[in-house]
């Protein structure tokens, strides 16, 4: 691709960054309960402020002030991206399910009738795929070990309890069970020695990742008080610190006008002068995300601490299934100093029916998208299913024998020997995830099935 088309689809200079300008900026909230009191919301007609409240009281929705100004360009929704990502739709919530609620809020149902309606379909939307709550959960000592999961030898999950809420809630979020305030759904990690003693219990970890909800809604004390421990002689073995979070989109002063900005910037500083790499996995979905000056000043200011911005997120329809927006999302993230680590393929949990996209044009998307960007921004990996046996890649259509089929390869796994291993499965353009898949050739099952 010529150098005159890659400029082409880089983003425009964002404005230069204001601090007087957002210092006064406090956090503000709305959740469901307070759907009526966003102001923007009164352009749209009763019966879609209706169906939102619906989906609303089913899926959890947050969303914040920062958002609501910076972010959603007012004149283009419903179909906004930004909007997309935060603001229920009808369509999120199989025409079965939404006639349920709808008839039963229309017609005042009790409160604990309507509540357990809204359990049983909560229910039937798979809340923990890939056995996260099965097969994930590690043991020590005879005993469960809380809010922590183990799939891959070299990576734990850590989810702080004080971390398990975001400052804004992603409709398509393979987590939303998180959120819907019930304990049965819900992984939490009780106490901050558990993470120790089961890491001093397994040497072979290298990689700690400390995820949610997001763990920099925290207050800097409370994520430092679970960091600092790691930084110790005693987890050598602790190669790198991972944080996943959407706070440089959701709430980019959290590392720039908060009142402990200053104190989490100087804790990631700490990480890496104790030896530890750190990588904050930031979650993008749409080159509007970057735009914001403040935005941009949390990522600078994040790179000036010597961590590196990992940027990942899937692909979604209504949202980003567009080659041209992820050329330019992964473009703009190169200019900013970001490497583009995943594209993922949407999760078969919540709200899937509504946002994925076949394999076969996801694949499609992804090569069409890598073609309008230079090398250095061809690091993002993709589509990947993170699935039970681990994430698979797709890695293209192609024709052996005769036979067209999907080809993929296993890039991570509970298996290690499975990683990097290649596969084929028969060509089916409607597939959306690997249980719709069947292997080629001939053969009865796909090699993890064992």
């Amino acid at each position: 691709m010529s150098k005159s088309n890659i400029i082409a689809i880089a983003s425009p200079p964002a404005s230069e960054f204001d601090a007087d300008a957002v210092r006064h900026q406090r956090f503000k909230v709305y959740t469901a309960k307070q759907l009526d009191q966003i102001p923007q919301l009164q352009q749209l007609s009763a019966e879609r402020r209706f169906e939102m409240q619906v989906v609303a009281s089913v899926l959890p929705f947050r969303v914040n002030q920062y958002v609501i100004d910076e972010l959603i360009n007012w004149q283009q929704v419903p179909a906004d991206p930004i909007f997309q990502l935060t603001f229920p739709q009808r369509g999120m919530l199989k025409p079965e399910h939404y006639d349920r609620v709808a008839e039963a809020m229309r017609n005042e149902l009790p409160a604990a009738e309507l509540k357990a309606l809204i359990s049983d379909i909560r229910g039937e939307l798979n809340p923990h795929p890939a056995g996260q709550l099965e097969h994930n959960i590690p043991m020590l000592d005879g005993e469960v070990v809380e809010g922590l999961q183990h799939k891959y030898r070299e990576t734990v999950l850590f989810f702080p309890s004080s971390g398990q809420v975001c400052h804004s809630y992603c409709t398509f979020c393979f987590r939303w069970a998180q959120f819907v305030g019930d304990k049965d759904l819900k992984i939490a990690a009780r106490e901050s020695n558990q993470l120790q003693d089961y890491l001093r219990a397994h040497p072979e970890v290298t990689d700690v990742l400390v995820t949610g909800g997001d763990p920099l809604v925290m207050k800097t004390r409370n994520l430092r008080a679970y960091l600092e421990p790691l930084l110790s002689e005693e987890f050598d073995h602790i190669r790198t610190i991972r944080i996943g979070s959407k706070a440089l989109t959701f709430w980019p002063q959290r590392v720039v006008t908060d009142d402990d900005a200053e104190d989490l910037l100087a804790l990631f500083r700490e990480i890496q002068a104790a030896g530890k790499h750190l990588a904050l996995m930031a979650h993008y979905n749409h080159w509007q995300e970057l735009e914001p000056a403040i935005a941009r000043e949390a990522i600078r200011r994040i790179r000036d601490t010597g961590a590196q911005i990992r940027a990942q997120g899937p692909l979604l329809a209504h949202i980003n299934d567009d080659a041209k927006v992820w050329a330019r999302l992964w473009q703009t993230q190169v200019e900013l100093g970001i490497i583009p680590y995943y594209m993922f393929v949407e999760r078969d949990t919540g709200a899937r029916h509504y946002f994925e996209v076949p394999l076969v044009k996801a694949w499609q998307i992804y090569r069409d998208a890598m073609q309008q960007v230079s090398g250095i921004a061809r690091t993002a990996r993709g589509p990947s299913m993170s699935s039970h046996p681990g994430k698979v890649e797709i890695q293209g259509v192609t024709e052996i024998n005769g036979e067209k089929v999907i080809a993929l390869r296993m890039i991570q796994g509970r298996n290690p020997d499975w990683v990097q291993r290649p596969f084929f499965a028969k060509y089916n353009e409607d597939a959306t995830w690997l249980n719709h898949l069947e292997p080629a050739f001939g053969e009865e099952r796909f090699f993890f099935d064992d």
